[in-house]
C-alpha cells in the first residue's frame, strides 16, 4: 500500500482545513469572551443589589419615584452614603435619576429586578 499524491478535492480539504481550524479557535475564544463579558455585566448587577440598604432603596423606588431626601430619611443614612448607593445602582443600570430643580428624583429602570427579589424567597423558603 503506497502512498498516492492527493486529489483535486482532497488538495482543497488540506488547503482549507487549517483555515478552518484557526476559524473554529477563534469562534471558540469569540463565544467564551462574549460569555465572559456577560457573566461580567451579570456579577455586576448582582454586587449593586448585594446591600441590605441598596435592597431597600430599590423596594422604595417600587413603590414610587423618590427624590434623594426621601430616600435618606427612608434609609436613615446620611445624603452622602445614600447617593454612594444610588450611584452604584445607577451604574448597573437598576435605577435611573432625573434632576427637577435643586432635587434629584431616583425611579427604577427596570422593574423587572423585583422578580429576582421573588426568586430570592423562593430560595430562602426551600432551604428552610
Amino acid at each position: 500500500m503506497g502512498f498516492s499524491a492527493p486529489t483535486g478535492a482532497e488538495n482543497c480539504l488540506l488547503t482549507i482545513w487549517p483555515f478552518g481550524q484557526i476559524l473554529l479557535q477563534y469562534a471558540t475564544e469569540f463565544m467564551r469572551t462574549k460569555t465572559q463579558e456577560r457573566l461580567r455585566a451579570q456579577a455586576r448587577v448582582l454586587k449593586a443589589l448585594a446591600h441590605p440598604t441598596r435592597l431597600l432603596l430599590v423596594e422604595e423606588l417600587a413603590r414610587q419615584t423618590r427624590c434623594v431626601c426621601e430616600l435618606r430619611d427612608a434609609a436613615g443614612l446620611d445624603i452622602s452614603t445614600v447617593s454612594k448607593h444610588l450611584s452604584l445602582l445607577r451604574n448597573a443600570g437598576i435605577v435611573e435619576d432625573e434632576k427637577r430643580g435643586l432635587k434629584v428624583f431616583y425611579s427604577l429602570k427596570t422593574p423587572c429586578v423585583l422578580n429576582f427579589f421573588k426568586c430570592v424567597e423562593s430560595v430562602q423558603n426551600c432551604s428552610k
